[in-house]
């Protein structure tokens, strides 16, 4: 397949990718680590966590704006960090 395909860039492979890939077993696997990942500072970097996130997200979701990508991630982290993101945001948002 490469050698036929092999011009194409990322973005062509991503998407074959989740063509050949992306039945409803996956996406129910995708949207349940997504759910079940609570950021934890003794197992995860924030970088690390976010990006992981950030891409199942994108993954699941590719039309979906930064903006509210960021909002759901930050679900992930609960508590008191994710009202005090909240609280410097330029955009106005809801608690």
């Amino acid at each position: 397949m490469r050698l036929d395909h092999d011009k194409h860039y990322w973005h062509w492979w991503k998407s074959e990718i989740i063509t050949k890939w992306a039945n409803n077993s996956w996406i129910f696997k995708m949207e349940n680590a997504f759910e079940s990942a609570i950021f934890s500072s003794e197992k995860d970097t924030p970088l690390t966590w976010f990006l992981k996130q950030k891409d199942r997200l994108s993954t699941l979701h590719p039309d979906m704006s930064d903006s509210m990508i960021n909002m759901k991630i930050l679900r992930g982290y609960g508590g008191k960090l994710e009202h005090a993101i909240k609280c410097i945001c330029v955009e106005p948002c809801s608690t």
